[in-house]
């Protein structure tokens, strides 16, 4: 549903939201994450890289796991705040990882783009390939302008997602962000990170899939988060 109203003559957005869909490519589908997942979503959640750098609750449990599937990963696209996918192969229709927009802006038509692979799948390019497929649906079928990333400063698998889709790198938030790392007596302890920001517009996709073709595919180093 689209709102608008009127200032000076001009039309602006209020408040929209993303359709309810499902996206495919020639490896994957996103799609809304269903409770058939919960077993595999738990296992991902609490893998420890994706303990290190998310703010998921750790453990993650099976509640936590249905309160996603059933309330906050839907309300992210009702409220407008952005969409919500679960990472699939599309020959296994195993869970590979998950793909969300959120803090989306409908004026700007602006939005930030995260991320995370189950550590069965990575090496694989699942990263890169599910959200150069969002950011295509995006600004083609949706009028975007604008995609962020924000990858902790110690996250060079993340950033390397950024840079093979073409995001240039924006600047650095000192301080941002909230990470946290493994103790010796293997428990966790938080620890405050730079965030670097990356901005992605539509005529940086240009040539993106071509290159990515040419170089040998996605899967060229470990795309988890």
């Amino acid at each position: 549903m689209l709102c608008l109203y009127t200032v000076f003559g001009m039309e602006l957005r209020m408040t929209s939201t993303f359709p309810d869909i499902s996206i495919s490519t020639d490896r994957l589908v996103l799609r809304p994450f269903d409770m058939a997942d919960v077993p595999a979503y738990i296992e991902m959640m609490n893998d420890e890289l994706v303990t290190a750098w998310t703010e998921a609750p750790h453990p993650y449990t099976q509640v936590d796991a249905e309160r996603w599937v059933r309330r906050i990963a839907p309300a992210q696209r009702t409220k407008g705040d952005g969409i919500v996918f679960a990472v699939t192969e599309f020959l296994t229709q195993r869970l590979v990882g998950s793909v969300r927009l959120h803090n989306t802006d409908w004026r700007t038509l602006a939005t930030e783009a995260a991320y995370i692979t189950a550590p069965w799948a990575r090496g694989e390019g699942y990263a890169t390939e599910s959200v150069l497929a969002l950011a295509q649906w995006l600004f083609r079928d949706q009028g975007f302008e604008r995609i962020e990333l924000r990858t902790a400063a110690d996250n060079t698998a993340s950033q390397q997602v950024a840079q093979k889709l073409g995001c240039i790198s924006e600047g650095i938030l000192r301080n941002a962000r909230i990470a946290r790392s493994q103790t010796e007596d293997g428990g966790w302890a938080d620890i405050r990170t730079d965030l670097i920001v990356w901005g992605l517009l539509p005529e940086d996709l240009e040539g993106v899939a071509e290159q990515l073709a040419d170089a040998g595919g996605y899967g060229t180093y470990n795309d988890w988060n």
